[in-house]
């Protein structure tokens, strides 16, 4: 069985809609800045890819995820033409870290907050009349464990639609647990670079809209993509170093459920994350995957622009890989100026954008998260007649 992506919505630090986003990726503009929330002082890092939407430098206010997840799933509903009830429709949402700052500003600075508003489902059920949701904190994985968990819902018959979404925001307390994980603090997102430090957190939201294919997209709406195939697995390698072996088994599971070969496949969008454990496993497990074939698959890790937007990046990964297949235009990894040895044979687009000759057609999305919590997607671009005029940005809040 497959499933059709009918409505997408998206925020980060580099966009604030699908179209912004794309056209910040495509432009190689990166969303990295100055911390604006915290007093840097405290800090060996001073950088990160924050959306900037705090009242002033310093000051900062709770529940801005919840707002961000507020906006993506109102911009996917409108493209998907669902209105805003969603009181039949399950509502599945990937995290890390959900309201933990919310929780760090009431206890430091007694910033008050309803603790009910800890759970997404509060706005959820207050905005659209959703009833049936769930939030799947999987770390950086979660978006698209809660994919699979959504095409699941559909081929069981539980749902004709559901909305699938991830969010994520930094908080201090994390900020500054990663802050001393690393040798040098590190000034970017270099994923793949001889000179990567190690991560930097990223915020936002993305949202689609997903159904059965079978069913069709309803009346008057666009199909955006085709989703072939999800595969997860959980190997508890390691706390956080993830297993180059586990990562391999993923992805040829994931090929295998989309009834798709390596060679058929024309985009690889990368987790990387510009850890040294991260790139070397993901880059063996696809050297291992894609082993013989030339030229590779054109491969780009948008994370050197976004940060690592956590629970929310797989589906930042894949909102921008539907946008990829429609456009023709790879966007490029920014800030990878000399690449590391185990990524020599990779097609890995950067510099400036690139758009091939050929049309591409199936694209694979990567993503893995402490503990071995791995996940990846297929999907498929769908000729759609009806889509003349791009993305609608759905909502504006």
């Amino acid at each position: 069985m497959s499933w059709i992506v009918t409505g997408m919505g998206a925020v980060a630090s580099i966009g604030a809609g699908v179209r912004e986003i794309f056209d910040s990726l495509a432009a190689g503009r990166s969303g990295l800045g100055p911390l604006r929330g915290y007093d840097r002082d405290r800090f060996r890092a001073r950088m990160a890819y924050e959306i900037d939407d705090r009242p002033a430098p310093g000051v900062d206010v709770p529940l801005r995820a919840t707002r961000w997840l507020e906006q993506a799933v109102a911009a996917a509903v409108a493209d998907a033409g669902l209105g805003d009830d969603l009181s039949r429709v399950p509502v599945l949402v990937g995290t890390t870290l959900r309201e933990l700052r919310s929780v760090e500003l009431a206890w430091r600075d007694g910033i008050p907050f309803d603790a009910s508003d800890l759970h997404f489902g509060t706005m959820l059920r207050r905005r659209f009349g959703a009833v049936d949701t769930h939030t799947v904190a999987n770390a950086c994985s979660a978006s698209l464990y809660t994919m699979a968990l959504g095409a699941d819902l559909l081929d069981l018959g539980e749902a004709d639609t559901v909305v699938v979404a991830g969010v994520d925001t930094i908080t201090e307390s994390t900020y500054g647990l990663l802050d001393r994980c690393y040798p040098e603090a590190p000034d970017r997102v270099r994923p793949f670079d001889r000179g990567r430090r190690g991560m930097l957190q990223g915020e936002g939201a993305a949202a689609v809209v997903l159904r059965r294919e079978a069913d069709g997209p309803g009346p008057g709406t666009r199909i955006h993509a085709r989703l072939r195939g999800v595969a997860v697995n959980c190997d508890a390698y390691h706390p956080s170093a993830p297993d180059a072996k586990s990562i391999a088994t993923v992805v040829q599971e994931a090929h295998r459920r989309s009834g798709v070969r390596p060679a058929d496949i024309d985009l690889v969008m990368l987790h990387g994350t510009g850890t040294a454990l991260n790139d070397e496993a993901e880059s063996a497990a696809l050297g291992s995957v894609f082993a013989g074939l030339a030229p590779s698959p054109y491969m780009t890790a948008i994370k050197s622009m976004t940060g690592h937007t956590a629970g929310a990046s797989g589906l930042h990964s894949l909102v921008a890989a539907v946008d990829v297949l429609r456009t023709g235009i790879v966007p490029p990894t920014v800030y990878l100026d000399d690449p590391v040895a185990a990524v020599a044979g990779f097609r890995l687009v950067r510099g400036t954008a690139e758009r091939p000759r050929q049309p591409l057609r199936l694209a694979q999305i990567d993503s893995f998260g402490f503990g071995g919590l791995n996940a990846v997607a297929i999907v498929e671009r769908v000729e759609d007649p009806g889509d003349t005029a791009g993305h609608p940005e759905g909502v504006d809040l």
